[in-house]
């Protein structure tokens, strides 16, 4: 299996590119570390959307509904107030409509590439975000620490590995989701009707006007009870849902099926994500976000146990690391 690891560009962008077999992937450290591309090149299939050359602009304005943005701290919080530690930080009110801040500070900065290579079985980059004073992120998260992303390509598919370091000298928040965007369809012969997907969810959030968590559940529909169990298009309705994890046989997942294909993309996100987003853009086919979260919405905000919230402290020297993984399973053999 040929491999390979190269700094190269996309669509006139700075990008580190992997390749592995028939798999192909591409992240750009100057736009958040966002991988932007993972390609079977053989099948021609695209699991990511992928901005076109005369939207490379508008994506770097707002990176983030193409490839994996990294969110750090993920969401919404209410009037951009985060109560941490008997202090209040405050965030920009970014969201005009919510009066809220959304998404966090790193997925539109640059990062640093601190190495990639390749051997015989797979590719490989990692990148690191470095927060100490002076910082922009340091501006708003007080806090010394590093977020270090890799990601591994190999003839198993993509391979992720995140971790936050606590660097300094008090207590932080470690708050982190991806907004994950895969293409539906994802094969270039096929449509969204031919694909029907999987998540693993519990319980839905209810929300506020202003996309907030009241603290309460409501009850699923019965198209959401058939998101626990497959075949449901994933534009089934408009989706702006925050819902709780729920791990099947030891594993916290999306599935995506093409039927037309006989092929099914695995997202596999690890169990420190307690918290599911999915967001379908109205409903429009073509695309859509399973977005996997450690935290509930607007979480420091909320009078619920830090545990159920998934509201997690990293004390000084400590590292909260998780993985997460896409490949694919063919139906058909």
């Amino acid at each position: 299996m040929t491999t390979k690891a190269f700094e190269g560009t996309y669509q006139g962008e700075k990008a580190i590119w992997l390749q592995a077999g028939r798999y192909e992937a591409a992240v750009l450290p100057e736009v958040g570390a966002n991988l932007i591309a993972f390609r079977d090149t053989e099948k021609e299939y695209r699991f990511l959307r992928e901005p076109a050359m005369e939207e490379m602009e508008a994506f770097k304005a707002r990176p983030i509904v193409h490839g994996i943005p990294v969110l750090f701290p993920p969401n919404r919080y209410e009037d951009g107030k985060f109560p941490w530690k008997g202090k209040v930080y405050e965030f920009p009110i970014n969201e005009a409509k919510t009066g809220n801040h959304l998404h966090g500070f790193v997925h539109n900065i640059p990062w640093a590439v601190e190495k990639f290579s390749a051997d015989e079985s797979e590719s490989r980059v990692t990148l690191a975000l470095r927060v100490r004073e002076g910082h922009s992120v340091y501006t708003y998260l007080p806090h010394e620490f590093t977020i270090r992303l890799t990601y591994t390509l190999n003839a198993h598919g993509l391979h992720q590995h995140v971790s936050v370091h606590n660097e300094g000298k008090e207590a932080m928040p470690c708050l982190l989701a991806y907004h994950t965007t895969i293409n539906a369809p994802f094969a270039p012969n096929s449509q969204a009707s031919d694909y029907g997907f999987k998540m693993t969810i519990g319980n839905r959030w209810e929300m506020s006007e202003r996309m907030l968590p009241t603290g309460e559940y409501q009850p699923l529909s019965a198209d959401e009870e058939k998101m626990k169990v497959g075949g449901l298009s994933p534009f089934f309705e408009s989706m702006d849902n925050h819902y709780t994890t729920s791990p099947q046989n030891g594993r916290n997942y999306m599935e995506l099926t093409d039927s037309r294909e006989g092929i099914k993309l695995v997202y596999d996100v690890g169990t420190s994500y307690k918290q599911w987003m999915i967001w379908n853009n109205g409903a429009s086919e073509g695309f859509f976000c399973p977005e996997p979260q450690m935290n509930l919405v607007n979480a420091p905000n909320v009078d619920l146990p830090a545990d159920q919230i998934g509201l997690v402290s990293l004390e000084p020297g400590e590292i909260w690391e998780e993985t997460g993984r896409l490949y694919t399973i063919e139906l058909n053999k």
